[in-house]
């Protein structure tokens, strides 16, 4: 009986400070409010695989002081991913910047389920996942972020882009948002616009696969890019529409993918961003440093700062939504 009751105490206090140490997100006295992702870092810690990234992302985090880092997908692919993730968690914990995660298609592939990450994910301080179950997928929350008013004044979305198609061998190639995911979009943004008076927020959405706008983006006779597109864009092969969902709702300044490791750009689309993260792990001379896409929200406004910080210290490809990408006339 005593040693139950040791067990329940422990799990309890454990529970409360968890609890405790879960952080709410605001702009700054300045009104910025700074995110740093990370995305497609494969480590692996049973083959030895990408060990080195973790003193390169504190680097970066360190240099930039974020006030949320986000790792879009593909993060530790291994059997056993915990010991992997808690590398994440104490690197997270040693700078002191809170967290979050969405799941790439490799990142269920092996022996712990996609429900049972995003249970493992939830359990640390850090981490401010919150997937409550209500659509497909695991990794679908929404974080909001206050005002110096104290209320809600911008929102990031954080969505499952799921793995592989479900439609084998009729249709190939990677997963997509199903439509019961774009209608939970749809619900959580049309209530959130009428809590705030019919006035969408403005808002960003994190995943990992990039819709089919991507590559649609890229082939506009007068597309301004930020960045490079060196490899072809890795979308789904069906388009459920979450991106005409985002249109439509008028919330979404811009959104961050990964999935395509050579690609950084930043292009728009019926004036929506549609960017890529910089793959943060290390590779040889001929492709792009390690590192990590900045994002500045800036308060009461529809509009924000991005760049790459990479591994060496560099600041790459600055521009500003929607300036940088407005044709003057």
């Amino acid at each position: 009986m005593k040693r139950f009751f040791f067990s329940w105490l422990f799990l309890f206090l454990g529970g409360v400070a968890t609890a405790q140490n879960k952080s709410s997100l605001r702009f700054n006295a300045s009104g910025e409010f700074k995110i740093i992702q990370f995305t497609d870092t494969h480590v692996n810690v049973s083959g030895g695989k990408n060990l080195g990234i973790f003193e390169y992302l504190k680097k970066i985090i360190e240099t930039e002081k974020p006030d949320l880092v986000v790792v879009t997908g593909d993060i530790v692919t291994e059997n056993n991913p915990q010991k992997g993730y808690m590398l994440f968690d104490k690197a997270f914990r040693e700078v002191g910047v809170p967290w979050v995660m969405v799941f790439g298609n490799h990142d269920s592939e092996n022996n712990f389920s996609r429900k049972d990450l995003a249970d493992f994910l939830q359990s640390r301080p850090g981490c401010l996942n919150k997937d409550a179950g209500e659509t497909e997928g695991n990794s679908n929350f929404i974080l909001t972020v206050s005002g110096k008013d104290g209320k809600d004044a911008a929102l990031l979305y954080f969505m499952d882009s799921n793995a592989y198609s479900t439609l084998k061998p009729q249709v190939d190639g990677w997963g997509w948002f199903t439509h019961n995911q774009v209608s939970w979009y749809r619900t959580k943004s049309k209530a959130y616009t009428t809590a705030n008076g019919g006035t969408p927020y403005p808002a960003l959405a994190f995943f990992h696969i990039p819709f089919p706008e991507y590559e649609l983006a890229m082939q506009q006779k007068n597309a301004i890019v930020m960045g490079k597109k060196r490899e072809p864009v890795c979308a789904p092969e069906i388009n459920t529409g979450m991106f005409a969902a985002m249109l439509e709702s008028g919330d979404v300044m811009g959104t961050f993918a990964g999935h395509d490791h050579y690609n950084d750009y930043i292009v728009t689309y019926y004036d929506i961003a549609l960017a890529y993260g910089r793959a943060s792990k290390l590779r040889n001379q001929e492709n792009p440093n390690l590192g990590g896409r900045v994002i500045v929200l800036k308060e009461g406004k529809r509009e924000f700062d991005t760049w790459i910080r990479d591994m060496h210290g560099a600041k790459e490809q600055p521009c500003t939504y929607p300036g940088s990408f407005t044709v003057k006339k």
